[in-house]
């Protein structure tokens, strides 16, 4: 595997985490306004009604939004008519003003920047770690980094993102949140705040693998290919795009369990229904398998890979050149002390 400008040497933990933080708020302020539109598009065709869930991502995180009164102030003013994106587009700029494309932007920054600053850190850390415990199967280290660091950062979202829902749907006060939570933990104990983890993990898990496994590799060989010590920004960009693009499309059944599991759990909390109902996510696969053929769970996969690629892309080659950036800062700044 090729050493990146950051790898185990030359930065600290803190400036990986910037690098990631400035990497996670690129990628939310360009790739948002594609969900916002994609919604918009959703809702006129089949208007949400009171209740009614939808998941927003924009390619970073996941967001359950619930409609009150069949709207959603979060997201859209009036129902407007569009002929599709790029019509969608300028009408939303002309009537709404450029700031609506961002609608969804406020739940990423709270939740989604933290997570990703989580994630990228930690699978640098692990990175470091591991090559000195599997020196002889060093191809596999971002394999197991990828999935570990995956795991970690997704259980510590997870009691956020129940939580964010549940005050989302059913308007509680932090007090009246509290002892809704107490209350839950009480009956079904302290694990009732990471219900439907299983769900991401089974998406997430092998899309971290296989990501950063492809992204390694191929920088590795382009790395070697091209007589370079480092990547370079296309590189970085292209092998993000491309490495993301794999990941997503071998995932895309477990995106689709996990967005109606999803959906699900929001709307029996809308409803004030004990989601202990809620269906595994397995019986959700066979559920949608049975309604719409074997199709049913590669539903989606255009908008999934229009968003996922580019989000990518935009993410590892600004968290790459961050570290590039502090590598070199330091670099400078320790041969100015030695001068």
């Amino acid at each position: 595997m090729a050493n990146t400008s950051a790898e185990s040497k030359g930065i600290t933990p803190i400036q990986r985490m910037l690098a990631s933080c400035s990497g996670a708020l690129l990628t939310s302020l360009l790739v948002t306004p594609l969900d916002v539109v994609k919604i918009r598009l959703q809702a006129q065709k089949s208007p949400f009604y009171k209740g009614k869930c939808f998941v927003y991502c924009n390619g970073l995180m996941d967001h359950l939004c619930i409609c009150d009164n069949g709207n959603s102030k979060m997201w859209y003013r009036a129902t407007g008519q569009f002929r599709g994106t790029l019509d969608a587009f300028v009408k939303i700029v002309r009537n709404e003003g450029l700031k609506s494309l961002w609608s969804g932007l406020p739940p990423t920054l709270v939740m989604a920047v933290p997570a990703t600053v989580v994630y990228f850190t930690c699978y640098d850390e692990l990175c470091g770690f591991l090559k000195h415990k599997m020196e002889n199967h060093p191809d596999k280290v971002p394999l197991l980094a990828g999935a570990v660091a995956r795991v970690g950062s997704a259980s510590v979202i997870s009691p956020l993102e129940l939580v964010r829902t549940k005050m989302q749907s059913q308007k509680l006060s932090y007090k009246e949140l509290q002892i809704c939570i107490q209350s839950a933990v009480a009956s079904d104990g302290l694990l009732s705040l990471w219900r439907g983890l299983s769900a991401t993990l089974l998406r997430d898990v092998p899309f971290s693998a296989m990501y950063w496994y492809n992204y390694e590799l191929g920088k590795k060989w382009l790395c070697e290919k091209n007589g370079l010590r480092e990547p370079t920004f296309m590189i970085t960009f292209t092998l993000g795009a491309v490495s993301g693009s794999i990941a997503a499309i071998l995932t895309l059944p477990f995106d689709v369990v996990k967005t109606q599991r999803q959906i699900e759990l929001g709307e029996l909390e809308a409803r004030n229904i004990n989601p202990r109902k809620l269906s595994s996510t397995f019986g959700i696969m066979k559920r949608i398998i049975a309604e719409n053929g074997i199709s049913g769970i590669f539903a989606g996969f255009l908008p999934r890979l229009i968003k996922v690629a580019p989000a990518c892309a935009i993410m590892i080659s600004t968290y790459e050149f961050g570290k590039s950036f502090f590598h070199n800062y330091n670099s400078e700044k320790k041969l100015g002390e030695l001068h």
